[in-house]
């Protein structure tokens, strides 16, 4: 527990995977730094969370680095090979466009399969293991920032001064708004579909993205269950529509309309748990700091899952921003003094409008059926297929090592 007396370096809004690790990344790399995490959501509902993450490799490298990795690893689901479909739901046959080995180094996958639950406790276990305090249920309902920093005000009356706020609150983010600060934003009538599904014959690491008229459908191999059972996880974009009416509606033709995308090339499949669905939006804030405020994760960007990068670029800012904070740290420099936060911005901003781009225009490259499009985007991915130098730049950029690539995503220490 924090005492809402004592002064901060750092308090980050946000106890999901990229708020501990921003909170962990800082506390390893500077103990001397007093650190801590609150967090609006009520104490334990992250274990309630049974969705599931691709870890590109790049991240698991910061992992190891964090010292969560070991935890993690016997729980998580290595990604051999991945490959691309283009087609209609009513085609009898799915051609293989494109294929991908699962490697970006001898006995490293370029991903693996983590659950969330998984991931957001080993962060909880070592965020403890370094004293950083975690106030639970309780909301940032305010702050006031002047010169020297900044007074954190939370719902349940208390008070925090902090020299740097970190905002990891969300797509939705409430500080972001406080801040001022705006967004670009659309959303695209889409909605995903979440759930995981059993399987009879084991997947074998095989990852598989169908480019289905409505959106993709994307079939990702999970660790197997406690009771040897064979998993995978569902990512599947429908119209919003179509996708309300498939998770409130009867379990028999959700199951029924699963099986038709899925296909029984694993057996017999039913869902494993509760479908849920999400509608589907870009959104970019305008600036990723103010004046004692940094943003993280989905406080500062949200993409289509269509390259599953979503988890990965938030990843990325929080080896960034630690990098960048720790450095000043060391110089004597003012940690939230807005010249020292726009090194992090400039580091974070281009990738992530650029990725953000690439999803958008893949989306509505891919999520349609005209008859043109689909025969030019099909000779491309057929091309791509055939040049390995190409498809080696494609696995390096999903497993996260490409571009100005932070220390942390190296494996290294900042």
């Amino acid at each position: 527990m924090v005492d809402s007396k004592n002064s901060l370096d750092v308090l980050v809004a946000g106890a999901g995977y990229v708020g501990l690790a921003v909170a962990v990344s800082l506390k390893q790399a500077r103990p001397s730094l007093a650190v801590a995490v609150v967090d609006a959501a009520p104490a334990g509902v992250w274990r309630k969370d049974g969705r599931a993450s691709a870890i590109a490799a790049a991240a698991c490298r910061m992992l190891d680095q964090l010292g969560v990795w070991n935890e993690i690893a016997p729980e998580a689901q290595a990604i051999t090979e991945m490959i691309v479909t283009d087609s209609r739901t009513t085609d009898p046959v799915r051609p293989v466009f494109l294929t991908f080995d699962g490697e970006v180094a001898p006995g490293e996958p370029f991903a693996h399969m983590v659950a969330n639950k998984d991931l957001n406790g080993a962060l909880r276990r070592r965020a403890e293991q370094l004293g950083i305090g975690i106030i639970e249920g309780v909301a940032v309902s305010a702050f006031d920032t002047n010169g020297a920093g900044t007074t954190v005000h939370l719902a349940d009356g208390a008070t925090l001064k902090a020299r740097l706020l970190v905002a990891a609150d969300g797509v939705n983010s409430k500080l972001r708004d406080m801040a001022g600060i705006k967004t670009v934003k659309w959303e695209y009538g889409q909605s995903g579909i979440v759930c995981t599904v059993a399987h009879e014959r084991p997947h074998n690491g095989r990852a598989e993205e169908h480019f289905l008229p409505a959106g993709p459908f994307a079939t990702l191999p999970l660790k197997p269950g406690k009771d040897g059972t064979n998993r995978s996880s569902i990512v599947w974009v429908e119209r919003s529509q179509d996708a309300e009416k498939l998770v409130s509606g009867d379990t028999l033709v959700l199951e029924y309309e699963l099986e038709h995308r899925f296909g029984l090339k694993l057996g017999e499949i039913h869902i494993a748990d509760k479908p849920r669905a999400w509608p589907l939006g870009l959104i970019i804030a305008r600036a990723f700091v103010a004046p004692r405020i940094a943003l993280a994760g989905d406080a500062a960007h949200g993409i289509h899952p269509i390259a599953g990068q979503g988890l990965n670029l938030g990843f990325k800012d929080v080896a960034a921003l630690a990098e960048v904070v720790v450095e000043a740290d060391r110089l004597g420099q003012d940690i939230g003094a807005l010249d020292v936060l726009e090194r992090y911005q400039q580091w974070r901003r281009f990738d992530t409008v650029q990725m953000g781009i690439t999803t958008d225009v893949l989306n509505r490259m891919f999520s349609n059926d005209f008859g043109p499009l689909r025969t030019l985007r099909d000779v491309g991915l057929g091309l791509v297929e055939r040049m390995p130098r190409l498809k080696g730049f494609f696995i390096r950029q999903a497993s996260g090592l490409s571009g100005d690539t932070p220390r942390l995503l190296k494996g290294e220490a900042i």
